[in-house]
């Protein structure tokens, strides 16, 4: 009889405890397979004029922060103020990577909330979102002088993760040769 129901406890407990582990995580803290390596490879035209394309060259030489945006999400109108003020305060390069959104709905929202960004790539398909292991908006990179990725904040970056962690190592990033 004690061993009828000792299986399902074990079951039981077992579901508990990856139950238990799963609050504990962080989903902006997913660690992303591209830390470390070269942006992905891109070409896509540009928010402010379609004839004229963005690519992943353009990150070469400077530190880039790219944020994944649209129009129509909540979080990144959120964050939106916060990179109004670092797009003037901290001499950083601040691309946009327009997703999954209507280009003249995106236009009307810059417009009328400003616009951070040195260029827009708009990525209507979501396929270079893709390549770069987007989960959703916002999400932003930081991209050092030589096109590699160093850090991947999934959802608004805050006014404290911008103190901890994203200045830290852009400050860093500034200091390596």
């Amino acid at each position: 009889m004690k061993k009828r129901f000792l299986l399902p406890l074990i079951v039981f407990t077992l579901i508990i405890a990856i139950l238990w582990r799963g609050l504990a995580l962080h989903p902006s803290q997913i660690p992303s397979p591209l830390l470390n390596k070269p942006a992905p490879s891109f070409q896509l035209p540009t928010l402010s004029n379609p004839k004229k394309t963005t690519s992943n060259k353009d990150f070469m030489g400077h530190i880039t922060l790219m944020n994944v945006w649209a129009s129509w999400c909540f979080a990144c109108a959120e964050e939106h103020e916060l990179l109004l003020q670092l797009a003037k305060n901290q001499g950083i390069t601040l691309y946009g990577l327009n997703y999954k959104d209507d280009v003249l709905a995106a236009k009307k929202w810059l417009k009328e909330h400003g616009n951070p960004y040195q260029t827009v790539a708009v990525d209507e398909t979501g396929n270079a979102a893709i390549d770069w292991g987007v989960y959703g908006t916002p999400e932003t990179f930081i991209i050092d002088k030589k096109g590699i990725i160093r850090y991947k904040q999934i959802g608004a970056i805050t006014p404290e993760i911008w103190e901890q962690n994203l200045k830290p190592l852009i400050q860093q990033l500034r200091n390596e040769t």
